[in-house]
C-alpha cells in the first residue's frame, strides 16, 4: 500500500482514482492495449491530416486527435512535427485505434503529479523508482511548477543550514510521497539521493559530504552571537536594491529585492513567493521546514522587501530568501508608484498614424493612446480584458478591430492552450447601453472567476456603446469593485460617464467632425498592436451606411475590398450580429470580416449579404405601403406601427428596419416616427437632443412613465396604457425641431 502523491490516500500504488485526471503519464508501453483510458498522457506531435493530429504516446503508439476535440480551428495550431503536446486517451479500439482528447493543460508544471506508466513493472511508478532501477533516464523526474527547483537538494555539493536555506529536505524527513508531492521538483540524481537519506534516516548531506555539514554546523553554534549580530546588521546596512531583471549579474551573492508579491505557493519544502518588480519576476523560496508556510503574514499583493542569495538551478534563477518584511505607509506608496509607473511606460504605445487621412482621429490622438494604454497594461498584468460591443454592424466590426489587436498581445503573455478565450471576451449589447441587468452579470461573473481561479478583475472596454447617462449604474456597479473602464463611442458621451470611466475616446471630446465607432476602434487597435495594422484597414469604411469618407473607400480598395466588397461585408456583418445576438460568434465574425474571399461575390459575405437584402427590402416594402403621413406645425412626418408591419423577433429588427425605411422616404418626409407596444423610436436628419424631447413628453404625459431608453437607437420607452397620448406629444415636440 502506498499514499497518493496529490492528497494522501492510502491507496494501492501512488494515485488515488479521485486524483488520476490531475497527474501527468509517462508511457513505457509498446501496445495500444497498454494505454489507460482517462489518463493524459506526455505526446510527440507526428503529422497532421485533414481530420485531426497524429501524436506519438511513447515509442511505438500513435493515436489521433481528432479535430472536433481541439478548442480552436485545426490550420491555427502552430504545432510542428516533435513538439512536445499533452493529451488525454478517450478510448482505445479493438483494431488498435487511440482515440485522444484535447487537454487545456498544455505544460508539465501545470499537473499536480508526474508518474510513470509502465506494465511491465505496473502502472503509476514514480519516475524517482524508475530511475534508481535503471530503466529510465531520468527526464521530467517530478511534478514541475512555477517553483521548479525551489525544492531540489543542492547540485552543487554545498550542505546548508536548513534555518539560513530553502532545501526542503534538510530536516531528513524527505521520504518517497513527498518527492511526488505538488511543488516538488527535484530531478532524478537529487530524488535517488533523498530517497537513500530518508530510508537511512541521516542528516542532509549533498555528494556524501554529511562530515562537511556537521563540521559547518558545529562552526556555526560556536560563533559568537554578537559577531553574528553586528556582522548581520553590517551585511543589511551594506545592501541596497537591485532590479530583478539584473539578478543574472549577481549569481551568489546577497542581494536585496522590492516589489510586489504576485504569488505564494506552498511546496512538500519551501514556501515560494513570486516576486515582481518593474523588470522582471523572480521565484523566491523561504523555508522553516519541510510544508510549513514561511513568513504567514505575507499575501498575494503585498508589496515586501526581501534579502537573500541569488542562485541558478537548471539555467533559471531563484532566490534563497533570508529575510522578507511587508513594507508599509510610505515605503509602500514609493514602491507601488515606481512599479506603476513603469507598467505605464512599458504599456504605453507610441502615437502611430492614422490608418488615414481623419481629421476626426488626429483630434483624439492623446485619447487613443490613453485608451491602448489601459488594454495593453491589462494583458501585461494578466488582467482579462472584455469588449462590450452593441449588436449592430458597427458595433462587432468595433469589437472586431479590438479583437484582432489583442488576442495575438494575449498569446504572446500566456502560455495556456486557451488563453485567447480565458483573457479576452467580447459580450454585444442590446442598445448599446450598459444597464444594471448587464452589470449584474459581469459583476457576478468576475467575482466568481476572482473566487473560484483567484483571477484579476477584467478591464471593460465599451466600444459603440456606454457613453450615455443611461449606462451610468452598471457603471457605478463595476466602480464598487474597482474594475477598469474605457469607453470608446461615437456618439456625445455624457459629462458624467467621462468622470464615471478611466478613459474616454468620443469626437464629442475634442469638438471633432462625426464619424463611426468602427473608425475609431479600428485607429485604437493599430496603437494596441502596430502589426495587425494592414487586417484593419477595410473595416472603416464597412461601417458606414452611407456617405463614407474617400479616404476610408479609397484605403478599403487598397486592401482589396471594392464598393461591392464593402457593401456586401456591411450587411453580412447586420444580418450575423441579429441572430444569437448576445453571442460573440468569435470563429464566424473573423471569418466574415477578416476572410480571404473579400473579392469572391460568391464567399460568405457575398451569400449572407443576399439573405440580408431578401428579407430587409420585403420588410421595407411592406412597412412604407402602410405608413401613416402626419403634418404637424408644417412637418412631415411619416409614423410605422411597428407592432401592426412588421414580424416581431425576426430579421430585420425595428431598429435597422427604421434605418433602412428612413433611407428610403427621406426624399419625401422630415423625419420617421416608428411606434411599438411601450417604445417610440426617432429617426431624423435634424439634430434632436433625444433627452431633452424626453423630458419634454414627459412633461406633457406624465401619467406616461416616459424615458430614454437608447440614444443610440434614437428609441424612448413609455406606458403601453398612454400610448397614444405619448406618440401625439413626441410628434409635437419633434415638429419644433424639424
Amino acid at each position: 500500500m502506498g499514499s497518493c502523491i496529490i492528497c494522501g490516500t492510502s491507496v494501492d500504488g501512488h494515485i488515488c482514482d479521485l486524483h488520476e485526471e490531475d497527474a501527468l503519464f509517462e508511457f513505457r508501453g509498446n501496445r495500444p492495449d497498454q494505454l489507460n483510458v482517462g489518463r493524459y498522457y506526455r505526446g510527440n506531435v507526428d503529422g497532421f491530416a485533414e481530420f485531426g493530429v497524429f501524436v506519438d504516446i511513447g515509442d511505438s503508439v500513435t493515436g489521433l486527435l481528432h479535430r472536433s476535440e481541439l478548442d480552436r480551428r485545426l490550420d491555427s495550431l502552430d504545432w510542428e512535427p516533435g513538439d512536445e503536446v499533452y493529451v488525454q486517451v478517450k478510448n482505445v479500439r479493438d483494431n488498435g485505434n487511440v482515440d485522444l482528447g484535447w487537454s487545456i493543460r498544455q505544460a508539465e508544471r501545470e499537473f499536480r503529479g508526474v508518474l510513470v506508466d509502465d506494465p511491465d513493472v505496473g502502472h503509476s511508478t514514480l519516475l524517482e523508482e524508475d530511475d534508481e532501477s535503471g530503466n529510465a533516464d531520468g527526464d521530467g523526474a517530478a511534478a514541475q511548477s512555477p517553483a521548479a527547483d525551489t525544492t531540489d537538494e543542492e547540485s552543487d555539493g554545498e550542505a546548508d543550514d536548513e534555518s539560513d536555506h530553502a532545501d526542503g529536505d534538510s530536516d531528513g524527513s524527505s521520504d518517497e510521497t513527498s518527492v511526488g508531492m505538488v511543488g516538488e521538483t527535484s530531478d532524478a540524481d537529487d530524488v535517488t539521493e533523498t530517497a537513500v537519506v530518508a530510508a537511512s534516516g541521516s542528516e542532509t548531506a549533498d555528494d556524501g559530504m554529511a562530515g562537511d555539514a556537521t563540521e559547518d554546523d558545529a562552526d556555526a553554534a560556536t560563533a559568537d552571537a554578537g559577531t553574528e549580530t553586528a556582522s548581520a546588521d553590517e551585511s543589511e546596512d551594506a545592501l541596497e536594491p537591485v532590479a530583478i531583471g539584473g539578478l543574472s549579474d549577481h549569481v551568489g551573492e546577497d542581494v536585496r529585492l522590492e516589489g510586489e508579491v504576485v504569488g505564494i505557493r506552498q511546496t512538500s519544502g519551501p514556501t515560494v513567493f513570486e516576486l515582481q518588480d518593474e523588470s522582471g519576476t523572480v521565484d523566491c523560496a523561504a523555508f522553516v521546514e519541510a510544508g510549513v508556510r514561511a513568513y504567514p503574514e505575507v499575501d498575494e499583493g503585498d508589496f515586501v522587501r526581501l534579502d537573500g542569495e541569488v542562485r541558478e538551478r537548471r539555467g533559471e534563477l531563484q532566490v534563497e530568501t533570508e529575510d522578507l518584511a511587508v513594507l508599509d505607509d510610505e515605503e509602500r506608496d514609493a514602491v507601488e508608484q515606481r512599479l506603476a509607473d513603469a507598467l505605464d511606460d512599458e504599456a504605453r504605445p507610441d502615437t502611430v498614424a492614422p490608418l488615414a487621412d481623419d481629421d476626426t482621429v488626429e483630434a483624439l490622438s492623446d485619447d487613443l493612446v490613453e485608451a491602448a494604454t489601459e488594454i495593453r497594461k491589462a494583458v501585461l498584468t494578466e488582467r482579462p480584458v472584455i469588449v462590450r460591443h452593441t449588436n449592430t454592424a458597427d458595433g462587432y466590426l468595433a469589437g472586431a478591430a479590438l479583437e484582432r489587436a489583442t488576442l495575438p498581445l494575449v498569446t504572446d503573455q500566456h502560455r495556456r492552450a486557451d488563453a485567447q478565450y480565458h483573457y479576452f471576451d467580447r459580450r454585444p449589447l442590446e442598445g448599446g447601453v450598459y444597464d444594471m441587468d448587464d452589470a449584474t452579470k459581469d459583476t457576478s461573473t468576475m467575482l466568481d472567476n476572482r473566487a473560484r481561479h483567484d483571477e484579476a478583475l477584467p478591464l471593460f472596454v465599451f466600444v459603440a456603446a456606454g457613453g450615455t447617462r443611461e449606462s451610468l449604474d452598471g457603471f457605478d456597479l463595476l466602480n464598487v469593485y474597482g474594475a477598469p473602464t474605457v469607453v470608446v463611442d461615437d456618439i456625445e458621451v455624457d459629462g458624467a460617464v467621462t468622470d464615471a470611466v478611466d478613459a474616454v475616446v468620443s469626437p464629442s471630446l475634442a469638438d471633432a467632425p462625426d464619424t463611426t465607432a468602427t473608425a475609431l476602434a479600428a485607429n485604437l487597435a493599430a496603437h494596441v498592436n502596430h502589426d495587425v495594422r494592414e487586417d484593419l484597414r477595410h473595416l472603416p469604411a464597412v461601417s458606414f451606411w452611407e456617405d463614407a469618407p474617400e479616404a476610408y473607400t479609397d484605403l478599403a480598395a487598397e486592401a482589396g475590398y471594392d464598393a461591392e466588397a464593402v457593401a456586401q461585408l456591411r450587411e453580412a456583418v447586420a444580418l450575423e450580429a441579429h441572430y444569437q445576438s448576445y453571442e460573440d460568434k468569435r470563429e464566424l465574425i473573423t471569418d466574415l470580416v477578416f476572410g480571404d474571399d473579400e473579392s469572391d461575390v460568391g464567399g460568405l459575405a457575398g451569400n449572407v449579404a443576399e439573405q440580408f437584402r431578401e428579407k430587409v427590402d420585403e420588410e421595407v416594402g411592406t412597412a412604407e405601403a402602410n405608413l401613416d403621413y402626419r403634418t404637424v406645425e408644417g412637418a412631415d412626418i411619416a409614423v410605422l406601427d411597428t407592432d401592426a408591419y412588421s414580424h416581431q423577433y425576426e430579421f430585420p429588427p425595428e431598429t435597422l428596419l427604421l434605418d433602412e425605411l428612413y433611407r428610403a422616404v427621406r426624399d419625401e418626409v422630415d423625419g420617421v416616427v416608428g411606434i411599438a407596444t411601450d417604445t417610440l423610436y426617432v429617426r431624423t436628419d435634424a439634430d434632436v437632443d433625444l433627452h431633452a424631447l424626453v423630458a419634454d413628453v414627459d412633461a406633457d404625459v406624465p401619467e406616461g412613465g416616459v424615458t430614454t431608453r437608447s440614444v443610440r437607437d434614437g428609441s424612448v420607452r413609455y406606458l403601453a396604457g398612454e400610448r397614444d397620448a405619448v406618440l401625439d406629444a413626441a410628434l409635437a415636440r419633434l415638429a419644433a425641431d424639424l
